[in-house]
């Protein structure tokens, strides 16, 4: 995957917990995820599709989760809820909606988000995508975003008909 698609993502995380929870991250250092299983209690997930198609994984620990439920909210929840859940799918929109305005030459699409919690739930990217994870910390704790995206085909095959006499 190319960089340039991943810098988007990096920078829209940034600003969306600068910006909407007035929280400061620290990026770590990109690695190749190999697994299925993201490394966070609570993953918001979001499909994108158009010149490249992959899925972006919000990965949350539990405390990142109720903590921006708490900024965004106004209530502090105690335990992972619908509102912790509607919270995290939100967070997940916006970090792929800004990346999406970034990355305008792919025209791609977002699907709308879904969020799922469990120490030991799976997601999957396209199978021809190599995921990057991109480690963050802050004041609550840590987040990972997941990219896997796979640039379509953009040539049409031409089809070779043979005449028959």
């Amino acid at each position: 995957m190319k960089v340039e698609y991943i810098n988007p993502f990096v920078a829209s995380t940034r600003s969306v917990f600068a910006t909407m929870l007035g929280c400061e991250l620290t990026r770590g250092t990109p690695f190749s995820k190999e697994d299925r299983h993201p490394q966070h209690e609570v993953s918001g997930i979001i499909g994108l599709s158009g010149k490249a198609r992959g899925t972006v994984v919000l990965s949350l620990e539990r405390s990142v989760a109720l903590a921006a439920t708490a900024v965004l909210l106004g209530e502090h929840p105690k335990d992972i809820n619908a509102d912790v859940v509607d919270t995290v799918g939100e967070l997940t929109n916006m970090i792929a909606g800004g990346a999406k305005a970034k990355l305008e030459e792919l025209e791609m699409t977002v699907s709308l988000p879904s969020v799922i919690t469990g120490k030991s739930h799976t997601v999957d990217f396209p199978s021809q995508a190599v995921g990057i994870g991109i480690p963050f910390e802050s004041e609550w704790g840590a987040l990972l975003v997941e990219v896997g995206l796979v640039e379509q085909q953009t040539e049409v095959p031409v089809a070779v008909v043979a005449a028959v006499s």
